[in-house]
This record gives C-alpha cells, structure tokens and sequence, in this order.
C-alpha cells in the first residue's frame, strides 16, 4: 500500500523550516511532496537547498487549500493520500496505526489521527481533537473541543472509533475514494471542505474514522488566524453550503435554525464592537 504525505504550503517557509524535520524523520514509509500554492516567497528555492529528498508540486495560483489539494492529488498514483498542514509535528509510529487500519477495513475511507495542540501539548487542538460531528443545526464539534472549549487529554479519547468527518489538518483519504467523491468542492477555497467531504463520503455509505493510536501536534490558526474576519466569512459560508448539499430532511427550517443562530453570533460580534466580523456573517 503506497501513501502520499502532501503538505499544502502557500508562502511558508518558516513553516517548513520548522516542522518538515518531523515529517522527514517519522516517515520513512511513504514519498513525501511539498504541494506549492504558487508562492511569491523563497519556499521553492529554500526546499531545493535544504531538503532535496522532498518532492515539489508546483500549482500555477493560489487556490487555497480545496483547489491546491485537487490540482497536486491529480499528479499521484499512490493508494493512500495524507494531507498535513504546514504547521503539523508527527511522531514516531504515526503512519503505522492507520495504515493498518486501512488495510483491514475496506470500507474505512478516511482516517486522522489525535491532534494535540502543539503550543499546549497535554491538551487536544481546536481543528480536529478526538474526530468530527455535526449537532442538529448543522454546527461542527469534536470529542475533545465544542466551540471554544478544549480538554486536556487524558486518556478520555483512546478509543479509536468511527466519526463523522477528519480534520483537514491531518487527513487521511484513499485514492479511489477520493476520486470517487471528485476531490474538494472549489468554491470553499478554505475551511469545512473536509468536512463537507467527509459527509459526502458518509452519504455514499463510506466510513470515517478516528485512529488514537497516531497522534500529532498542529499550531492551528498559521496560516488564517480567527482574528481574521475573512476566516468568519468563509466558516459561516461554507457551513451553510455544507448543510444545503448534504443534510437529509427538512432543508427548510434547518436553515431558517442555523440563520437565527447565526444572527446571535452576529449579535455576540456586535457586543465586542467587531464590525467587520458581523458584515462577514452578513456576507455568508
């Protein structure tokens, strides 16, 4: 079973100056490719300097991270993708527990690992923790963290169990599946297309899992951070695309819910006189 480990990267060389060791040195079973989101920085020459083994894909624009991930994925042939942000620290071990995984369970298609959060080690990261759900208003949660509350890790989450959706910090998909599904939905350019994937996959009958025995160490918020009113557009957006495409029932009144809920957001943006944060909610 051949994997890819692809890491996205847009102007972060100080990224992968930092954390392309880990990677380089954990992962002895698979090719890894440094996929660059047209760069105006010196990633590419600084890759070719300092780590040669690396493979480089170089897409033409900056697509985020849905676009950049379908135009290098359609460059490989291996059996298993594994798509690590830039901002990623694996640990020995991390390939093997999924692998297996996917070898013993055909109907698996999309495995991540524990992400633990690389600032505060002992507690779970924001984006992805113990794996992804959905409430009923369509809103996403993890075991581990539910909007800004995070636990710490101790031992709770050692189940490897089956999810909803990965985090697109560490995600694992195989090939066909991938292909099956036709990659990331472009339009979301960031934020909650795995999670859109994943549900996808879900409708199709495929299974989603979470792997405690891997675990990894994510910074989260490197390259968009939540203080970013753009990152609020694209999460109130995308959610809402997410659940017209792919929640079953009364489409309705779900959404007529989630605007409510979301206009109380909106409200709680206004409370902290963030303006621009409540014309992005307005914009999705």
């Amino acid at each position: 079973m051949k994997i890819a480990v692809v890491i996205l990267n847009w102007n972060g060389k100080a990224l992968l100056k930092e954390f392309l060791p880990s990677i380089i040195a954990n992962t002895q079973d698979a090719t890894v490719y440094v996929a660059d989101n047209a760069s105006t920085d010196d990633s590419i020459c600084f890759l070719k300097a300092e780590f040669p083994q690396i493979k480089i894909i170089q897409n033409t624009l900056n697509g985020g991270y849905a676009k950049g991930y379908n135009d290098a994925l359609k460059h490989l042939d291996e059996d298993i993708f594994c798509l690590v942000n830039s901002d990623v620290e694996v640990t020995k071990n991390w390939l093997n527990p999924i692998i297996n995984t996917f070898k013993t369970e055909e109907n698996t298609a999309i495995i991540q690992p524990k992400i633990l959060d690389y600032k505060k080690k002992s507690y779970f990261e924001y984006a992805g923790a113990a794996g992804g759900f959905i409430d009923k208003y369509g809103y996403p949660f993890c075991r581990g963290r539910i909007f800004d509350t995070i636990e710490e890790d101790r031992g709770q989450y050692n189940d490897s169990s089956k999810i909803l959706w990965a985090s697109g910090a560490c995600f694992f998909i195989r090939k066909d599946v991938y292909k099956t599904l036709k990659g990331f939905d472009e339009t979301f350019f960031a934020h909650m297309e795995e999670i859109d994937l994943c549900w996808r996959a879900f409708n199709l009958g495929y299974q989603t899992k979470y792997i405690a025995e891997s675990t990894v160490y994510h910074v989260g918020g490197a390259t968009l951070n939540a203080t970013n009113p753009k990152k609020t557009y694209l999460n109130f957006r995308n959610s809402l695309a997410t659940l017209t495409k792919n929640a079953s029932g009364n489409l309705f009144f779900l959404l007529f819910s989630r605007l409510t809920l979301d206009g109380l957001a909106a409200f709680k943006f206004l409370l902290s006189l963030k303006f621009s944060h409540i014309f992005a909610i307005l914009r999705a």
